[in-house]
């Protein structure tokens, strides 16, 4: 049935007779609404098969600025064509036949065509346009996901200009709680997983000190696949170890923690070096979504006298040690096994190391190492991170303000933040 239309750009008012709907004329607006319509322009898309045109206008402006801009569909298929990114709001007329394309008559749903624009644009804000007699098929319409309706008959230019700007405002609040919500769960998620991948050491009984730091990497906020544990056995020797899974996803993070945890299971039964890391493999290989799919291990075991070590490297970088009075340099990294995953019936030799009366012991993925030094694409590499850390220690740094000092470094060489996960951890005997 057509309807009045709001007043055209050069302000005379336009209407279309219509028996049931008597002309009505558009009094300057004062609402106010939320800042980011006002003065701007709106493009409304409106669905209705009407022939004798409800809207023939293609464009109204009212007293507060807004100009609304209208393209008018007869169908879906018009619909889902003119349905442009820069369409602002969707006004469907619940009268269209109940009926979508490949939806047979017994399935028909008086709110079928309003529930596939909703689909066909869940960022659109959306009016449903219905007569008086159908207000309860109206307020169901709002139910399944329409921001308001609109009936026919008291449709004039104020009502529907004020309707779309209001449904715009709404649709982005509704879209901004949306993200809140899942902001929210993914800091729970972030939360679960970082307990899982980040554990609280169990040092009790053991004159060592435990730091350590983790940062993702770029447009991440779930941790990645890094992860590391320390423990101390019953027979006080201290067991620390340090993983990276290749990949950045939820399913590498998860990875990550089934081989964390079992690598503490399995150190507590007694397990260690190729014996331990045979069996971590086996857990990877059954556990992974794709072939393809290793991970990197540096695992050292300390004896309970705080003087020598075995170290077993699975692909992983080696770690750095500072002794009293000397620089600090990397452990012997020769004879090293393959990543986790890569190989069957893989072996990972256990190196023995002199540690010394004091000294400090840090771990570290090699995202802290791959990280740019120059423009040219230069990377830090082990020896570059040897000469900073050295840096820092001559400055007097130790513990957590070391690696506080060094992860800070690496991302400011890089130019922001690494491309890559950074995990590093840090044991220091005083004496």
């Amino acid at each position: 049935m057509p309807v009045p239309v709001p007043r055209q750009r050069t302000g005379s008012p336009v209407a279309v007779p219509a028996p049931a709907v008597p002309p009505v004329s558009v009094p300057p607006m004062r609402d106010t609404v939320t800042e980011t319509t006002n003065g701007t322009d709106l493009t409304l898309l409106v669905i209705e098969d009407d022939p004798a045109g409800t809207f023939t206008v293609p464009e109204m402006l009212d007293a507060a600025g807004t100009r609304v801009r209208i393209r008018t569909a007869r169908n879906l298929t018009e619909a889902e064509r003119l349905l442009t990114d820069d369409i602002h709001c969707i006004l469907v007329d619940l009268a269209l036949p109940g009926r979508v394309r490949g939806q047979s008559d017994e399935d028909a749903d008086e709110l079928a065509v309003l529930r596939h624009v909703l689909r066909l644009a869940p960022c659109h804000a959306v009016l449903a346009l219905t007569a008086e007699a159908d207000a309860e098929r109206a307020a169901e319409a709002v139910r399944v996901g329409a921001q308001d309706f609109l009936l026919r008959t008291e449709l004039d230019g104020r009502t529907l200009s004020r309707a779309i700007r209001y449904a715009v405002e709404r649709k982005r609040a509704d879209t901004a709680q949306v993200k809140l919500a899942e902001s929210r769960l993914r800091a729970q998620e972030n939360a679960r997983l970082e307990r899982g991948l980040l554990p609280t050491p169990l040092l009790q009984g053991s004159d060592l000190r435990f730091a350590a730091r983790y940062r993702p990497g770029r447009s991440r906020a779930l941790l990645g696949g890094d992860f590391y544990d320390t423990v101390r056995t019953p027979d006080g020797t201290v067991h620390a170890m340090i993983g990276d899974v290749c990949g950045h996803g939820p399913d590498e993070a998860a990875l990550g923690v089934e081989l964390r945890i079992a690598w503490r299971a399995l150190t507590f039964a007694g397990l260690c070096g190729d014996e331990l890391l045979s069996t971590l493999q086996q857990v990877l290989e059954h556990e992974r979504e794709s072939d393809e799919i290793f991970a990197t291990l540096c695992m050292v075991d300390i004896a309970p006298d705080g003087r020598r070590a075995g170290l077993c490297l699975a692909g992983h970088p080696s770690p750095l040690i500072a002794r009293r009075g000397q620089a600090a340099q990397l452990l012997p990294y020769e004879n090293g096994g393959p990543a986790l995953g890569l190989l069957p019936n893989a072996r990972w030799p256990r190196r023995q190391v002199e540690l010394g009366a004091a000294w400090s012991l840090m771990m570290y993925t090699d995202g802290l190492i791959e990280g740019r030094t120059s423009p040219d694409g230069e990377r830090l590499g082990q020896d570059g991170m040897v000469e900073m850390i050295n840096r820092r220690l001559a400055a007097g740094l130790r513990g957590e303000a070391l690696l506080e000092a060094a992860v800070a470094e690496v991302r400011e060489l890089n130019g922001g933040d690494l491309t890559d996960d950074v995990a590093v951890l840090l044991l220091d005997r005083v004496r």
